[in-house]
């Protein structure tokens, strides 16, 4: 297209590529800077502040959401927690910063003419936190970089950042109770010491790996294990495409992507607490009934979020909305 990408005044200030956390204060204000007023249609992709730019009422304005700002909302009490922010004077700003925040994001709601959700999971937390109905359209997820692999061995895998609300601990102790099962885990982040201090020797941690290694372990591995709370959740589709089925956590979006043991063509199962005795209990379940899941099942549910699906339905939901909205432009003539 060789348009060239603009940013705000926040991608000259000091660190902001690697520590742009700290000028959250500043997001609403940058993005509420960026001038689209000689635009008709304006698509924003929204996981915090990007529903912001302002917009004119002959403008349309759809918003893809992936969430309501998390740590703003049902989530904050469980960020400040694990940003050690849950006491004292640094916890007071940051409430108080947060409550701006969450009056900042409700208002801004109301400039945007349509929203989507990436799941129904989303679309259930638009309501609660806007009071508006959202039309759900999965994202894309690349499922041709991935090719199926009958010959599976014997080990289970998860890849993710390394940090709190992933639950990559959780699994690691959960293996390390279970000797005779080999785990691989494939990331890095913050939480690399402790998670390796509760990893005992069935459990290889690689760290960090190009994208083609950690394609390699996900497809021979014979199943990928998801313990977080995801808004929607690409690495288990990813998983599938492989033809490797999924224990996953039972919430967020993973309830959407995954065809749980019991239904027709399952695809994987579920743990409905984030525990330690859940993810034994679902690993013992699978390996019971491993010989219930079938590759090519899982490959066919992979499809159903490919690319080339969501080229089709987004570019047909933009359509349709903007024809609706032409039709509303011209209704104005005032009869006499």
């Amino acid at each position: 297209m060789n348009k060239r990408a603009k940013t705000t005044f926040i991608q000259k200030l000091p660190k902001a590529k690697s520590n742009y956390q700290r000028y959250l204060p500043f997001m609403p204000l940058a993005i509420e800077q960026l001038d689209v007023s000689k635009h008709e249609i304006i698509l924003s992709s929204s996981h915090a502040v990007a529903k912001g730019i302002l917009t004119g009422p002959d403008q349309l304005h759809i918003s893809y959401v992936h969430s309501p700002i998390r740590y703003a909302w049902d989530l904050q009490h469980q960020y400040l927690r694990e940003a050690g922010l849950d006491k004292g004077i640094k916890s007071y700003i940051a409430r108080m910063l947060l409550h701006k925040i969450r009056l900042w994001d409700c208002r801004t709601a109301n400039g945007v003419d349509h929203f989507i959700a990436n799941s129904q999971f989303i679309a259930r937390r638009i309501k609660k936190v806007y009071g508006r109905d959202a039309d759900v359209i999965y994202p894309p997820v690349d499922v041709n970089r991935f090719e199926l692999n009958f010959n599976k061995e014997d080990y289970f895998f998860t890849a993710s950042r390394l940090v709190p609300y992933k639950r990559i601990d959780l699994i690691v102790e959960a293996f390390s109770e279970m000797p005779n099962r080999k785990l691989v885990v494939i990331g890095d982040g913050p939480e690399m010491q402790k998670i390796k201090s509760k990893a005992k020797t069935n459990i290889e941690i690689l760290g960090y790996q190009p994208d083609s290694v950690m394609q390699e372990y996900m497809r021979n591995a014979k199943a990928f294990v998801f313990a977080a709370e995801e808004d929607f959740g690409i690495i288990p589709v990813e998983a599938q495409a492989c033809g490797t089925p999924v224990i996953a956590f039972g919430k967020g979006g993973a309830l959407e992507t995954i065809r749980p043991l019991g239904v027709d063509k399952p695809t994987g199962l579920f743990f409905q607490k984030q525990t330690v005795a859940d993810i034994i209990e679902a690993v013992t379940n699978f390996d019971n009934n491993f010989e219930s899941f079938n590759l090519h099942d899982c490959r066919n549910n992979a499809e159903k979020f490919s690319v080339e699906r969501f080229n089709n339905e987004i570019l047909n939901y933009i359509t349709d909305k903007y024809e609706s909205f032409k039709l509303k432009g011209t209704s104005g003539v005032c009869n006499i």
